[in-house]
C-alpha cells in the first residue's frame, strides 16, 4: 500500500499483524493486509501519533472502517474513532468541536459554512467528496428479487398515492412478478443525507408527484421511520411488503428496484453511480477548496443510475499542527487509489474519477497548521 506525500506526512511502511483500534460500530468486517514479515524494509516507518475522532454518516460506515484499518496499519501510533450515527449529528459534532471531521453525505450548508468559520480557528470548514454510492430502492417481497419503476411510480409509492403492490403502474412495468398486499413504505426517522440525496432524487425526476420541500428529514406523512441505514434495512428486513432506501452496500439480499433512466432501467451498481458523477458539475458558489458536486438526476447517459449519493469528509482547512498532520494524513489516505479501492470492496462504492482526486488532493494538501 503506497501513500501519498502530502504537507509533512512522509511515505509509511506496513507493519506485521496490528490489533486494530476501530470504534465499536461494526469495525469487525474491515480488514487489511499487513505487510510480510521477515526482511528491512526501505520505506521509513511512520512519524504521525495522536487520535482522530469522527463520525455521522451512516452510509460511510463499511468504507470508515476500511480506511481507519488500512490507515492504522500504515501507521500504528495513530488511533482513529468512527461513530456511526447521522449525516446531521457528524455535521453538528464537528461544528461543536467534538469531532474533529465529519463523515456526511450532504455538504455543508452556508449557515454551517458561518459557524465552521469559528470553529476552525479561523480557517473555513470544507467539503472533500470522497465516497460515492449508489442508493438502492429496496424491497421485501416473497419470490421477487428485481423490479422495474420509473421515477412517478417511485416518487408515488413513497409519497402515499400507491399503495398497493398490484397497482397497475407497478404491475405494467412488472409482467409476469406475483404483486399483491398493500405497500408499506420505510423512511429515515433521523437527520440523514440519505435522505435529502433520496429527495432530491424524486423531486428532480418526477416534479409533478414529489412536491415536498427536499431536506435532510423525510417530509411526508405516509409509511414508518426508522433509525439509520441499518434500521431501515432491519425494518425492511422484518416485515414482507415493506420498501425503503438505504445506501446499497447495506441492503444485502433484499428485492432492488431498477430505476427508469431515458429509455433503460438500470440497478444500483458502482458503475452507474460513477457514470452520473461524470455527467455532473460541480457548484461553483463554493470557496477555494470546498469541493461540491451538484449531482444530475435527470441525466439520461448510458447506464446511468442517478439516485446516487456523494458523500463528504467534512474538515477544516486550518488545525492545530499536530491536529493538522492527522487530518492530511486519514484524508489523503481515504481519497487516494488504495484507500478508494478498499472502499470499493468494503461497501460497493465506486471510486472517485482522477480529476477529482487530483483536487481533493490539493484541498488536502492545502490544509494549513494554525
Amino acid at each position: 500500500m503506497k501513500l501519498p506525500l502530502l504537507g509533512r506526512i512522509g511515505a509509511v511502511a506496513l507493519v506485521g499483524t496490528l490489533a486494530l483500534a476501530l470504534s465499536a460500530c461494526g469495525s469487525d468486517n474491515a480488514t487489511d493486509t499487513p505487510a510480510a514479515s521477515g526482511g528491512a524494509s526501505e520505506a521509513p516507518a511512520s512519524t504521525l501519533s495522536g487520535t482522530l475522532n469522527g463520525g455521522g454518516s451512516s452510509a460511510q460506515e463499511k468504507a470508515q472502517q476500511a480506511w481507519v484499518a488500512g490507515f492504522q496499519t500504515a501507521n500504528p501510533s495513530v488511533t482513529v474513532n468512527y461513530t456511526t450515527s447521522d449525516s446531521g449529528a457528524g455535521r453538528k459534532g464537528f461544528l461543536d468541536g467534538s469531532l474533529d471531521y465529519a463523515g456526511s453525505d450532504s455538504a455543508l450548508s452556508t449557515d454551517e459554512l458561518t459557524q465552521a468559520a469559528s470553529r476552525c480557528t479561523g480557517g473555513a470548514g470544507i467539503d472533500l467528496p470522497v465516497y460515492i454510492s449508489p442508493i438502492a430502492v429496496a424491497f421485501n417481497i416473497d419470490g421477487v428479487t428485481d423490479l422495474k419503476m420509473t421515477p412517478d411510480v417511485v416518487a408515488k409509492i413513497f409519497s402515499g398515492a400507491i399503495t398497493t403492490w398490484n397497482d397497475p403502474a407497478i404491475t405494467a412495468l412488472n409482467s409476469g412478478a406475483k404483486l399483491s398486499g398493500p405497500i408499506t413504505v420505510v423512511h429515515r426517522s433521523d437527520d440523514s443525507g440519505t435522505s435529502k440525496n433520496f429527495q432530491d432524487y424524486l423531486a428532480k425526476t418526477a416534479p409533478t408527484v414529489w412536491t415536498f420541500p427536499v431536506s435532510n428529514t423525510w417530509p411526508a406523512q405516509v409509511g414508518q421511520g426508522a433509525n439509520g441505514t441499518s434500521g431501515v434495512v432491519q425494518t425492511i428486513q422484518a416485515a414482507p411488503g415493506t420498501i425503503g432506501y438505504a445506501d446499497a452496500s447495506a441492503v444485502g439480499s433484499l428485492g432492488k428496484v431498477a430505476l427508469g433512466v431515458g429509455t433503460e432501467f438500470n440497478g444500483p451498481t458502482a458503475d452507474g453511480a460513477a457514470a452520473t458523477v461524470a455527467a455532473s458539475p460541480r457548484d461553483t458558489t463554493r470557496a477555494t477548496g470546498d469541493i461540491v458536486i451538484n449531482i444530475d438526476r435527470t441525466t439520461t447517459a448510458a447506464g446511468a443510475y442517478p439516485a446516487i449519493l456523494v458523500s463528504y469528509l467534512v474538515v477544516c482547512n486550518t488545525y492545530p499542527t499536530a491536529k493538522a498532520d492527522l487530518i492530511k494524513g486519514y484524508a489523503t489516505f481515504a481519497a487516494s487509489s488504495d484507500g478508494q479501492s478498499k472502499a470499493a470492496t468494503a461497501a460497493g462504492s465506486a471510486p472517485i474519477p482522477d480529476t477529482l482526486a487530483t483536487d481533493v488532493a490539493a484541498s488536502i494538501n492545502a490544509i494549513a497548521a494554525s
